[in-house]
């Protein structure tokens, strides 16, 4: 706790700035705090109902926290299952089988996050990592909100979030490339953002989602690894990370390298997210596609514990599938609230 507090400071020291007028709100100006679970979506009313095997809707009680988890199933080969029903999920806390009690197919729209890495080492690779990035942007749909923020030795939110594939497109554009890398205050910053993109109706209820594009371990960062990977467990958000592999990287065995992509898969790993580690510049377009195509491909479900527990602890979950040959992957656990 107490190191959790003292990050107040090195917060006020983060090198972040802003350059669009709404994102001037959204820089992260408290530390992480040792607080309850994340809340939980509302409770969906018309949104859940309209893909859901299930059409009735869940009775909630005051003071019950629904664990909201988004799942993607896969077959064996890596192709996505999109038409699995309620029944087909089992869901298992601690080891202890949980009643499933909310579940929704339905393609929820997004909130996300774009981060670019744009240090010194991007230079070469920066051109193709835009177009790679403007490409994903455009398959974001209406009702999908995203933001853009690089970063290199500070953090810079070039376009807050928006659902205009044009405004995305020129903050994408705006990048440049020189400094050291400050991976873990940019994802802080956005994990902050996305806590304040909050429904206020069930039309507005979002998965959120952070996609960071790197090529090396973080330099300049004030805030510790192990702080940026507490709050991401306490968030509701998944990470996709890319680790761009490249000669210019210097060797793949290297120290840095290798810290880099524990990094990278520890945060897509706990999160429920996915990190990729492509070998060339040129398969970005690739990767981002199959990242766009996840997250249109992912189930809702949602339990009320069966622990009473209010101490804070954090809890494992496992979700199983029964058709057999697929897999299911959610993030790894949560944190029990405490009052």
């Amino acid at each position: 706790m107490k190191r959790l507090l003292a990050s107040a400071s090195v917060v006020a020291a983060l090198g972040v700035c802003t350059i669009a007028p709404r994102a001037a709100t959204q820089q992260a100006q408290q530390p992480p705090q040792q607080s309850p679970q994340p809340q939980p979506p509302v409770p969906p009313g018309g949104a859940a109902g309209q893909g859901g095997a299930s059409g009735q809707q869940p009775s909630f009680r005051a003071g019950v926290e629904l664990v909201s988890l988004n799942v993607i199933v896969t077959e064996a080969g890596g192709k996505y299952v999109t038409d699995l029903s309620q029944d087909d999920f089992n869901v298992f806390e601690d080891g202890v089988k949980q009643e499933v009690t909310f579940f929704n197919k339905t393609n929820l729209p997004i909130a996300l996050a774009l981060l670019l890495d744009t240090s010194a080492s991007m230079d070469t690779k920066l051109a193709t990592a835009q177009e790679a990035a403007i490409g994903f942007a455009k398959k974001l749909r209406q009702q999908d909100l995203a933001e853009v923020i690089d970063f290199d030795s500070r953090v810079v939110v070039l376009q807050g979030f928006t659902n205009s594939a044009g405004e995305l497109e020129a903050a994408i554009r705006k990048t440049s490339a020189g400094g050291s890398t400050s991976l873990y205050n940019a994802i802080y910053i956005a994990l902050k953002d996305l806590k304040k993109a909050v429904a206020k109706n069930v039309d507005e209820i979002r998965r959120q989602a952070i996609v960071v594009l790197s090529d090396g371990e973080d330099t300049s960062s004030l805030l510790p690894f192990e702080e940026v990977l507490d709050l991401t467990k306490r968030s509701e958000t998944a990470i996709y990370a890319i680790g761009l592999r490249t000669p210019e990287n210097g060797s793949l065995q290297s120290k840095g390298f290798r810290e880099a992509e524990f990094v990278l898969r520890q945060l897509a790993q706990e999160t429920g997210g996915r990190a990729f580690f492509p070998n060339q510049v040129a398969e970005l377009s690739s990767v981002y596609g199959q990242i766009a195509d996840e997250l249109s491909s992912q189930y809702t479900v949602g339990y009320t514990s069966r622990n009473p527990k209010r101490d804070g602890g954090w809890r494992r979950v496992v979700v199983r599938v029964g058709r057999p040959n697929t897999t299911a992957r959610t993030k790894q656990g949560y944190f029990a609230p405490t009052h």
